[in-house]
């Protein structure tokens, strides 16, 4: 290790060491490249209907699996997944109906996202992650409501907008429109 690197913290080398594994598998996708990942899957997996229906509100996107795909896919792209990871595991968390397994499963998302050593640290302000980490002591299903509201505003405000705005986003919206063209021109003699 290079002598500039060995003054760091350690925080801050796990930090780089988890970047440099997320872009390496990003970059090592068979048959894709970094700028072709974006939407490349979900594209075909999506009808162009459904993921107009997405555009109608950032929650009608997350109940929505085909458009909550390709918003993965997305942030995937603009290395910033880590937030609908979390959302996720919030959702299922809060979903667990067993008490026994709540503190086991609270400290995993704790691990994997809040913490400041998490390998997908979400971000959120200081006072917010003392707060959670606080509600495991005694956990609920309710524990990470706060982080969690937080990482949602934060997608809805920031990442959806410019996900209807992307490239991918507009091409999909492209297709719905050529499509009701044809059918239109389809019940029509006069159409060239």
């Amino acid at each position: 290790m290079c002598r500039g690197l060995a003054s760091l913290p350690s925080t801050c080398l796990e930090r780089a060491k988890g970047i440099k594994a997320r872009l390496c598998r990003v970059l090592h996708k068979p048959d894709q490249s970094l700028s072709s990942y974006s939407y490349k899957t979900e594209r075909q997996r999506s009808s162009p209907e459904e993921s107009l229906n997405c555009k109608v509100s950032f929650e009608k996107l997350l109940t929505n699996k085909h458009g909550l795909s390709a918003f993965r896919a997305f942030l995937v792209a603009e290395f910033s997944e880590e937030n609908i990871a979390f959302y996720l595991a919030c959702e299922d968390f809060r979903s667990t109906k067993s008490a026994a397994k709540l503190p086991a499963k609270a400290k995993n998302v704790y691990d994997e996202f809040i913490a400041s050593y998490a390998p997908r640290e979400v971000n959120i302000d200081h006072e917010t992650r003392n707060i959670t980490k606080g509600n495991l002591e005694k956990p609920t299903l309710s524990c990470f409501d706060l982080a969690q509201h937080k990482i949602y505003t934060l997608m809805e405000k920031d990442s959806y907008p410019r996900f209807l705005r992307s490239t991918a986003y507009q091409e999909l919206i492209s297709q719905h429109t050529n499509k009701n063209n044809k059918l239109l021109c389809s019940g029509r003699k006069m159409c060239t």
